[in-house]
């Protein structure tokens, strides 16, 4: 069913478990079904702008997002030249989703220096800004400086620039400087709460968030691909002080503890129900969909459904999600 009413509905793409040159016909299918957005993410995987060069040929009606890219791991002008190649190949429908990302994988995977995460962002967020404009940027900011740099590729629209946020500082910053935020490992009622802190900028900032998904009525094989998720993501140091500062800090030290100590499986067992019902969607496909409008109405703009693995294809997942 084709999404008619103007909601923005999302997908995290590439999609697990089948070759990248195998899905052009699952990313054809997608404004069908009713998705208007695909995401991409890089970590240890695929890149973020690969995936969407495809999708903006295979499916050219999607508007297309990064969620995101790391300010890091990319120099100020190569992070400038990937954003506006996107925005050229798919004029107005690419979205430059940009962010701190971690220590995991800033320091220990790309051996840099994982500093000042805060102004690196606001620094890189005002780069972007001058250069896809077509500026030429001689500026010394307070992570870097950029000499004599001008885009040979000017975009013939600026994409715009939302900003990976956790706590209340990096959201009232993706509010006051970029075009909204991408959120994520969060539960309705934490959106709830998180959402204000971008829009009190202006109403019009565009809140995204990275809903993870286990399309399956398996309660137990869901919360177990959930916990295992958890911890793998609650343990790191920006997570973790994001769901402190949500009020998680008693439900989650038994983990905590448990991870510190080596004890990886007594770590995921220590994880809630709760809590893994709270940060995962799960259940039958009219449960999930009910669970990720539940997003919106707290004040997601644009949801991005996130499929875990619980042996559901990925033709079958794009399906069962689709909007109603």
């Amino acid at each position: 069913m084709v999404n008619t009413g103007g909601q923005r509905y999302g997908i995290t793409v590439p999609f697990d478990g089948v070759s990248l040159p195998e899905q052009r016909a699952l990313f054809e299918a997608l404004p069908d079904l009713g998705y208007t957005d695909v995401w991409s993410a890089e970590s240890n995987a695929n890149d973020a702008f690969t995936p969407l060069a495809l999708a903006s040929v295979w499916a050219p009606s999607l508007r297309l997002g990064t969620s995101i890219v790391p300010v890091y791991t990319r120099g100020p002008a190569t992070l400038a030249m990937c954003a506006a190649t996107m925005a050229a190949a798919a004029p107005g429908r690419f979205v430059l989703g940009v962010g701190s990302s971690s220590d995991v994988i800033v320091e220990r995977w790309n051996s840099v220096s994982f500093d000042q995460p805060y102004q690196r962002v606001r620094d890189t967020v005002r780069f972007l800004r001058a250069a896809l404009g077509g500026e030429k940027v001689t500026e010394t900011y307070e992570t870097f400086a950029v000499k004599g740099f001008r885009l040979g590729l000017v975009p013939p629209s600026p994409p715009p620039i939302l900003v990976a946020a956790l706590r209340s500082g990096m959201l009232r910053l993706a509010g006051r400087e970029a075009d909204g935020a991408i959120v994520n490992w969060l539960s309705p009622d934490d959106a709830r709460k998180v959402s204000p802190y971008v829009t009190e900028a202006g109403p019009d900032k565009e809140v995204a968030a990275r809903i993870f998904v286990a399309p399956t009525e398996d309660a137990d094989m869901a919360r177990g691909v959930a916990k295992f998720a958890i911890a793998a993501y609650m343990t790191v140091p920006v997570y973790r002080a994001f769901h402190e500062w949500m009020g998680r800090t008693e439900l989650l030290q038994p983990m905590w503890d448990a991870w510190a100590a080596g004890d990886r499986k007594a770590a995921v067992e220590s994880i809630p129900d709760s809590v893994a019902d709270d940060l995962v969607v799960h259940g039958s496909a009219g449960e999930c969909r009910e669970k990720i409008a539940a997003y919106v109405e707290a004040g997601i703009t644009t949801p991005i459904v996130a499929v875990l693995p619980v042996g559901v294809s990925a033709a079958d997942a794009i399906k069962l999600l689709a909007p109603q």
